[in-house]
């Protein structure tokens, strides 16, 4: 099935309606060659309401469905996925510029993430309390029960427009709740393909609704006290005003990061630089753990620099429907020219331009900088884009204080061969995740991910979602 077929208008869908007549139309182009690829209609603030109401009536059907049909459910949207593997990943490629060989991988990841949203579905489990270690519940016993929440807002971006979608909506309706979906506007094509793919697996149709447009509308969604919790996939900015007018809500963010790899003297420096290349410009770097800063030791810092440019100057940029091409474009010609602006002000501020540096509409050639100063965006903010900043260092001190030194605590990489000071590294670097001999942009999904600080609150992968997106329930039987 060709992306073209599979489909090139993305409508709200609302009470079991998809909706488009009288709604304002936008063009979808693609990033790469700039042709209308579909249309886009936003909701209307009516649409919001219609959606809110909708769901908060759905929750109670969905929590009553039994648990392996809720399971068997995402089974069949995981089938219907995977036999559609191809057409998702070209629809995905055309719509972001992503290249085929990384959107047939987020595919895969999308149809595991369901399948274990499934098993996770059957794993609902309590325990149970003896009232005995209180004198007061001698004749007492306790039974904890997980139950559904209700109503979750998933608020997803751009950047992995499938497999995000499928971390917020599979562990939801797993958990027995209801989903109001607001995806990014950038990736309306894919958010609508995939709700579409759930109603066809067996989602009752007033289950999940989907509303499309701008902040107006995630805000919102965001106020309305139907909803039990929102799950946002996002930048800071969006986060904090999230949080000011959530109110008595739980709230779950999954934020940016500037990740940080450690390169020590007595690593494999060939390894090192062979992913810290495939892993800092996959995606033109948009994604949260990308590789962004390594710290690599002075005495070795000459070598890995002229190792990662070798390998990164292998990197194909080209047409990301190609399956040579390494790196794509970025979500449109706005972001590309904001990296530029990030590497000239680097270099005017003392960086070297190892390689790279150069922009073609979306696209920006994967940059390598040594030694931009602590303070440069490059350094102290999240890139998100193809840019990968050498800093050497001394001591591993330093490199763990310079690597501490931020907003942002998603994930690291540390390289060595020394398994003591990998772990004193792994137990001092205040993040949520390090890769011991590997970069900070390794994830599989059903590992909690998540980060401290200014890099979020909660952690997905199905189980650990589940733990959110339900309540703790105690019924207590008193003995006579």
């Amino acid at each position: 099935m060709p992306a073209e077929q599979l489909i090139n208008q993305a409508r709200p869908y609302v009470n079991g309606k998809w909706l488009a007549e009288g709604r304002e139309v936008v063009t979808v182009t693609s990033p790469y060659s700039n042709e209308i690829i579909g249309n886009q209609f936003y909701a209307t603030m009516e649409d919001v309401e219609e959606a809110l109401e909708s769901v908060f009536q759905a929750k109670k059907t969905v929590a009553q469905i039994p648990s392996h049909q809720r399971a068997a459910i995402l089974r069949k949207a995981a089938d219907l996925l995977d036999e559609r593997k191809e057409a998702f990943a070209r629809l995905i490629s055309l719509e972001l510029g992503k290249p085929l060989k990384n959107t047939l991988d987020e595919v895969a990841r999308s149809v595991e993430t369901l399948q274990l949203s499934g098993e996770e579905a059957k794993r609902l489990v309590g325990e149970t309390i003896p009232g005995d270690a209180s004198e007061r519940g001698t004749n007492a016993i306790a039974m904890t029960f997980r139950v559904p929440v209700g109503v979750i807002a998933a608020i997803t971006p751009f950047n992995s427009p499938l497999n995000l979608v499928c971390h917020k909506v599979g562990p939801a309706f797993a958990a027995g709740n209801s989903v109001i979906l607001k995806p990014a506007p950038q990736t309306s094509l894919v958010a609508a393909a995939l709700v579409e793919l759930f109603l066809e697996a067996g989602f009752p149709e007033n289950s999940i609704n989907m509303l499309l447009g701008g902040v107006e509308i995630g805000q919102a969604i965001v106020k309305d006290d139907r909803v039990n919790v929102i799950s946002f996939t996002g930048g800071t900015v969006a986060s904090r005003n999230i949080c000011s007018i959530a109110g008595m809500k739980k709230v779950l963010l999954e934020l940016g990061g500037n990740a940080a790899t450690i390169v020590h003297e007595d690593a494999d420096l060939a390894r090192a630089a062979r992913l810290c290349a495939r892993t800092g410009y996959s995606n033109s770097g948009q994604s949260c753990i990308s590789v962004q800063r390594i710290y690599v030791h002075q005495a070795v810092a000459s070598q890995f620099k002229e190792l990662l440019k070798a390998e990164v100057e292998k990197l194909k940029v080209g047409d990301p429907l190609s399956l040579e091409t390494d790196v794509g474009t970025l979500v449109d010609e706005n972001a590309a020219g904001r990296i530029m602006n990030w590497i000239e002000d680097s270099i005017e501020a003392g960086a070297e331009l190892v390689s790279g540096g150069k922009q073609n509409g979306a696209s920006v050639l994967p940059t390598i900088l040594f030694n931009p100063p602590k303070t440069a965006n490059v350094v102290c903010q999240e890139v998100f884009g193809p840019i990968v900043s050498i800093l050497p260092y001394e001591h591993i001190e330093e490199a763990i204080t310079e690597a501490n030194d931020s907003e942002f605590g998603l994930q690291a990489g540390i390289f060595t061969n020394q398994l003591d000071l990998a772990y004193q590294v792994a137990h001092s670097l205040e993040v949520g995740g390090i890769v011991i001999n590997g970069t900070s942009n390794y994830r599989l999904d059903h590992w909690p991910y998540g980060g401290v600080k200014n890099s979020g609150i909660g952690r997905e992968g199905p189980r650990f979602a589940i733990e959110d997106m339900t309540e703790t329930k105690m019924i207590v039987l008193q003995l006579s």
